[in-house]
């Protein structure tokens, strides 16, 4: 009996900002789920690989092009799609909205950011998708550096606090998470410092981009 199963992509998108979540969503042009809200995605064409797959459909749905998306998960359950039988090889990234101009097409209706905490109901299966995601990127960031390209060139230490606390949903422990995250060598120290509130003012820092990514490709695990 030959089988008939389709191969599609997601793409779950993060954006962070000003110490607040979002997640990048489409409203659906067409059945099933029409009007309704979905991650951004879409079926594998015939001699596409599923990377470019993922940055085709994002980039026709959102109109924003991500460099690398991390390839999350795969989603199989029969009865995900009422079309027929698809298998979703699910992907996702962590940006900064403001950095991206966002506008729907081909399959969206329309394109919106919304804050992780006020989400509307998704079509599919996808709230499955996007718990999945969070877990990853939660998990992810216990062991990898982040936030070269989510934070200002030039930043205070609290904005990195704020960025992890964000992410991680709880608080840290702010005098071992500051050591720690020196003790790794991605930051320089500027001359410069900057007042926030009544405060003292605080020294600038700025990510070693050299150190930073070198750091990022040999992997380290270090307990927030």
């Amino acid at each position: 009996m030959q089988q008939s199963i389709q191969l599609s992509v997601d793409a779950v998108v993060f954006g962070y900002e000003a110490g607040s979540i979002s997640v990048l969503l489409i409203k659906r042009k067409y059945e099933p789920f029409k009007g309704e809200w979905a991650i951004p995605g879409g079926f594998v064409l015939e001699n596409e690989s599923l990377e470019s797959a993922v940055e085709r459909e994002l980039k026709e749905e959102t109109g924003i092009t991500i460099d690398y998306l991390e390839q999350l998960y795969t989603f199989g359950n029969p009865n995900r799609d009422p079309r027929s039988r698809v298998v979703s090889v699910a992907y996702f990234g962590l940006v900064k909205p403001s950095a991206f101009k966002i506008f729907a097409s081909t399959d969206a209706e329309e394109v919106q950011w919304f804050h992780i905490d006020e989400l509307p109901k998704l079509s599919f299966d996808h709230e499955e998708i996007l718990k999945k995601a969070i877990a990853r990127l939660q998990a992810k960031i216990t062991y990898e550096p982040i936030g070269f390209e989510l934070l200002d060139t030039k930043f205070p230490f609290s904005d990195l606090e704020k960025l992890y606390t964000t992410l991680l949903g709880r608080a840290i422990d702010r005098r071992n998470f500051r050591k720690k995250i020196l003790s790794l060598n991605i930051l320089d120290q500027l001359d410069e410092k900057v007042s926030k509130g009544s405060g003292r003012p605080a020294n600038l820092f700025k990510f070693n981009k050299k150190r930073y990514f070198k750091l990022k490709e040999e992997g380290i695990i270090f307990d927030i």
